[in-house]
């Protein structure tokens, strides 16, 4: 099951359009936020996993069509350059210009490729907010979710955190399951796969994995 938590963790991250340039993240807000906003949060967190498992249940969506909605319906919910920069943020005074491009380009691809299959097994879970919680002085909120499986067994419990923008607007910058932050574990993966074999090796591994 953490393979699924995992995989939908990922796949929500790191979203995006295939093709042009990678969605902007707005800058942060510069109060706490507001109990409303908290609401807001948990209300947006449950809209968009709904979405989403409309999409997985969805029988006449080809897999193809489905990735293309995952696209869609993410890039404008989710922090994609933030958080593509800090998974490699150990290498990014390192990188070329046209590595980090070459890094950004490939991977929504290998994501959406590695990751969305994957979802279709657990397509009759639910996801329901448990409670929510302000955090910080940016106008992040810790969004507490638990999903239940279909076929039962244990609950999986995750937090996500959730910013609101001074559009207001809101978008997910992180995720945690069973207290294990989901950022940190794909950094710490990549950070060895770099070390190992060297960041073109990587973005070739992303192109070779989403084809």
């Amino acid at each position: 099951m953490r393979k699924f938590i995992q995989s939908f963790a990922v796949l929500a991250l790191l979203a995006a359009p295939v093709t042009g340039a990678v969605a902007q993240t707005a800058p942060a807000a510069a109060a706490p936020a507001s109990a409303a906003d908290a609401k807001a949060a948990g209300t947006f967190i449950e809209t968009l996993s709904g979405q989403a498992f409309t999409i997985l249940r969805d029988k006449s969506v080809t897999k193809p069509q489905a990735r293309a909605k995952f696209r869609t319906m993410l890039r404008e919910n989710f922090a994609v350059k933030d958080i593509g920069e800090r998974l490699i943020r150990r290498h990014r005074a390192t990188v070329t210009p046209a590595q980090y491009n070459a890094y950004m380009a490939a991977f929504p691809d290998y994501v959406v490729g590695t990751y969305a299959d994957r979802l279709y097994e657990y397509s009759n879970s639910s996801l329901k907010v448990v409670r929510t919680l302000p955090r910080g002085t940016r106008g992040d909120v810790d969004v507490m979710t638990r999903i239940t499986l279909a076929a039962g067994g244990k609950p999986i419990d995750s937090t996500w955190t959730v910013r609101k923008l001074p559009n207001g607007k809101f978008q997910i910058h992180n995720l945690s399951v069973a207290g294990v932050n989901l950022a940190l574990t794909q950094e710490a993966d990549f950070t060895s796969f770099i070390q190992r074999k060297g960041f073109d090796a990587l973005v070739a591994f992303m192109k070779d994995a989403a084809a």
